[in-house]
């Protein structure tokens, strides 16, 4: 069934007096909000204490938890030693997200430094090739490894790449940021079309289930030449992109996807309506 949450917590949940992540489960359940993304992105650094209390509260309040990856993870680096904490890093997320109960990880798979694009990638390759076997040999092979489309050109993680990373074992699962691809290509999804092009290109090149149960980060940002710049909030309208076209087609496509915004401050307002705007396409389609 298709879920729809933040990334972190958002302003409405500051100013309607909660404070600790604690309470994120039971805000987010009375917005009628599925989803919540904990993100490790300066480092991994959560109690155990804390994360079981978190589990606790998500699985009262049916609330599915995934978590980010640290945003410094570079499996493309031409230092060993930095790949090796690439390594590190991702398994130390791994288990911080057994401690919580969920079930996918997300992670930037690097950039490309001096490197050739198409070297960068390849070695990226072989890298995920090891983090599959090591995520296997520690246990982890029961969640779901998501590597992300990212939003800059000097960053690896254009589609091409996610679908070449995601098939090299059957819980890798890609993460399809749809407001990085937007910024990547300076404002390259509009129409339905556009967005159909994508989803086609997933549905040929992967298995069924990788695309229906894909991992989906949605919202506007603002880009330059290099691609992104900063997050904003749906009340953009210079941007983009807009929700609209692929709710249409994930309804079209029967597509099951976990819906993560990401919008700067307003995260689980706008999954909020992105969830309504999803309801009424369904809906559509029921009459």
């Amino acid at each position: 069934m298709i879920k729809f949450g933040p990334a972190g917590n958002s302003e409405d949940f500051y100013n309607k007096g909660y404070k600790r992540t604690i309470e994120a489960p039971a805000y987010l359940k009375s917005m009628g909000l599925d989803l919540f993304e904990y993100s490790f992105g300066q480092g991994v650094s959560l109690k155990e204490e804390t994360a079981n209390a978190i589990r606790e509260q998500a699985e009262l309040n049916e609330i599915e938890i995934s978590v980010h990856a640290p945003y410094y993870i570079n499996f493309a680096s031409e230092e060993e030693i930095k790949a090796n904490n690439s390594f590190m890093y991702v398994t130390k997320s791994l288990e911080a997200l057994k401690q919580l109960g969920g079930k996918r990880c997300v992670f930037h798979t690097g950039t490309i430094g001096k490197a050739e694009y198409t070297k960068a990638v390849d070695l990226a390759y072989s890298r995920l090739e090891k983090l599959a076997e090591i995520i296997i040999e520690n246990g982890f092979d029961d969640c779901y490894i998501c590597p992300e489309t990212m939003g800059k050109r000097s960053q690896i993680g254009d589609v091409d790449d996610i679908i070449k990373f995601a098939k090299i074992a059957p819980f890798f699962v890609p993460a399809i940021d749809f407001g990085h691809i937007n910024a990547r290509n300076c404002g390259a999804l509009d129409t339905k079309d556009d967005y159909r092009k994508i989803l086609d290109k997933l549905l040929v090149n992967l298995d069924f289930y990788k695309v229906d149960e894909m991992h989906v980060h949605f919202s506007k940002i603002e880009y330059t030449q290099a691609g992104e710049r900063r997050h904003l909030t749906f009340e953009d309208n210079v941007y983009g992109p807009r929700f609209e076209p692929l709710a249409e087609l994930l309804v079209e496509y029967k597509l099951n996807p976990y819906i993560v915004c990401e919008s700067a401050g307003t995260q689980s307002i706008d999954a909020q309506k992105m969830k309504s705007i999803y309801k009424q396409y369904m809906n559509d389609t029921l009459q």
